[in-house]
């Protein structure tokens, strides 16, 4: 592999507007997105990344290697915060490790946007199979993680009324707002096909690399700010944060290859904390929001996703 082509794929637009971020938290720079921004920008990218996903599943079909991608993604969102919480139970208590955990069994979507641009920089195509399996895994590892949490927490038994804490809980897994714009852009997307695709070009593709610049320059921020928190999170999990996301290479084409690898690679920083906050209150956010977003999600933008992508190339050569 060329190593000049690999860094212009990974240090062209948007990805550098990360590192703006980062250094303007570091120079003391008063930067600042405002949340409603920066809110309205995640689900500009969840809608068009859907829309562009729903198109391109719909040009494929639902033949055996889209399903068998989907279920293995199921499968991963139960299994990776099973032993990630066999993991972390060495050093965390049950309500740290059950919410960490969960984290690293759902997905980053911001790192697989970002992980889908350098595949397009590199003309490189992937299936929209690859959309539903991230908003296929959200969702399950919230429940694991909760399950773990009633049935193995010193607390269980003064714990309020289950069947009201699970509905609410059901409620933010799959009802969450990212999930909901995720699935209906990829089912109208799936619907309208390419004739959807040109009407929406404008939207979806013409000022796509804009909105995830911005977008990126935002996360900069916000994890240059959560950086601190690395001291209190200790070796111990800023290891985990780094390891964990060099456990996955699968063996399909480049393109799915590489983005599977992303989503099992990836932690969840926005869906699975806030429903933390409701179903595992006793859990510290001040450790699985940080390791999450100021060490993995870091650790993939600057050096993962160049490796996952340089191993996968080496593989298919």
């Amino acid at each position: 592999m060329d190593l000049q082509h690999l860094l212009h794929n990974f240090f062209a637009p948007p990805v550098p507007f990360f590192f703006v971020g980062l250094l303007a938290v570091i120079a003391k720079s008063d930067l600042e997105i405002p949340s409603q921004i920066s809110k309205f920008i995640s689900l500009y990218l969840l809608m068009a990344i859907g829309f562009k996903g729903g198109v391109e599943l719909h040009e494929s079909g639902f033949n055996g290697q889209v399903i068998t991608i989907l279920v293995i993604s199921v499968i991963m969102s139960v299994v990776i915060p099973l032993y990630s919480f066999l993991i972390l139970r060495r050093r965390l208590d049950v309500p740290n490790a059950a919410a960490l955990a969960a984290s690293f069994g759902s997905v980053s979507a911001v790192t697989f946007i970002t992980a889908s641009n350098i595949l397009q920089s590199a003309n490189i195509p992937y299936g929209g199979e690859m959309v539903a399996a991230m908003a296929l895994m959200e969702s399950p590892s919230i429940i694991i993680g909760v399950i773990m949490y009633r049935k193995l927490s010193d607390k269980k038994n003064q714990l309020p009324d289950h069947h009201m804490d699970m509905k609410e809980l059901f409620r933010e897994a799959f009802l969450n707002g990212s999930i909901v714009v995720l699935l209906g852009s990829l089912i109208i997307g799936l619907v309208s096909n390419e004739k959807g695709m040109e009407i929406m070009q404008p939207f979806t593709g013409g000022i796509f690399k804009g909105m995830l610049s911005f977008f990126l320059l935002d996360m900069g921020v916000i994890a240059g700010k959560r950086i601190g928190a690395i001291k209190e999170a200790g070796f111990f999990l800023v290891g985990f944060g780094i390891l964990m996301p060099l456990a996955y290479l699968l063996n399909l084409d480049q393109g799915n290859s590489f983005m599977l690898t992303v989503l099992f690679a990836s932690a969840s920083y926005i869906a699975v904390p806030a429903a933390m906050r409701i179903a595992i209150p006793d859990a510290n956010p001040g450790i699985y929001v940080p390791v999450a977003l100021a060490i993995t999600f870091p650790f993939n933008i600057i050096a993962g996703l160049p490796l996952y992508y340089w191993i996968i190339q080496c593989i298919h050569q």
